[in-house]
């Protein structure tokens, strides 16, 4: 991730965003935010609780107003570019208890290409099933939404993302709740990602699986920390400043992932 002050082709950028500020009842949560995000990578947005991360990804998604900045989208605004984009929520986020099939749900990742109100083809039905096919959840595609597991809830949110067949991926703590199957499923369908060129920005909290998930990454505490590849950018000092006091497990991490790049240098 470069400098955005040296944007000389935006049209080529995934995401830039410059001077971003988001304010709730006139309390900043997001201030000041810069940075640009390079093709072909996935990308990692950690920080503390309330630092802002959630929030980040709904401001680029245009879900939150924001109170100043500039966001682009291969060098357009959101609206222009919504075809280009897939979005998994916070699982916690969605009414579970909405009376639809899992089919359903990987179908509205559709819509953009059927059109609201239209039926769903059996062509459509097709590609909804090979992206079930491809998160592990074929079988399951007539079970109720409500019927499923938290994993398979997530790998169905996954699937209409997929579905979409977008350019950029925004997934908020996708691996949260999840068994390690479907963790390593998330994984696989990243690899599988960022090999096409597609661009992935995920919100993470674990920061004991930063190395191994992430190329870059976006440390925010309300504000940019720091930015840029995951082995530049995740060290002791960026996490204290990221992280404030709140280090009692991260020292552990910390330590252990110092000792790791020692044991590789």
């Amino acid at each position: 991730m470069n400098g955005i002050h040296n944007v000389e082709n935006v049209s080529k950028i995934p995401v830039l965003v410059h001077d971003l500020t988001v304010a709730y009842q006139h309390k900043p949560v997001l201030w000041d935010i810069d940075f640009e995000v390079e093709e072909g990578q996935v990308i990692g947005i950690i920080g503390p609780n309330g630092a802002g991360k959630s929030t980040l990804i709904k401001a680029i998604l245009g879900l939150v107003p924001k109170t100043s900045g500039r966001i682009l989208i291969y060098g357009e605004i959101y609206k222009k570019q919504r075809s280009l984009v897939g979005y998994v929520p916070q699982r916690e986020s969605v009414d579970w208890d909405f009376p639809v099939n899992a089919l359903d749900v990987v179908s509205m990742g559709l819509y953009g290409k059927i059109g609201w109100c239209k039926p769903v083809t059996k062509h459509y039905k097709n590609l909804a099933m090979f992206a079930m096919e491809r998160v592990g959840m074929a079988d399951y595609a007539h079970r109720q939404i409500s019927q499923l597991s938290g994993g398979q809830q997530q790998r169905i949110f996954l699937a209409r993302a997929l579905a979409q067949d977008a350019q950029i991926y925004f997934m908020d703590e996708p691996f949260v709740g999840v068994d390690a199957a479907t963790e390593k499923a998330i994984v696989t369908i990243l690899h599988d990602l960022k090999s096409k060129g597609k661009t992935v920005l995920i919100v993470h909290h674990t920061l004991q699986t930063v190395k191994q998930y992430f190329d870059s990454l976006i440390m925010l505490n309300m504000r940019i920390v720091a930015t840029g590849l995951t082995k530049n950018v995740f060290t002791q000092e960026n996490l204290h400043k990221t992280y404030g006091g709140r280090l009692t497990l991260l020292e552990e991490a910390v330590q252990a992932y110092t000792r790791e790049a020692r044991i590789h240098e």
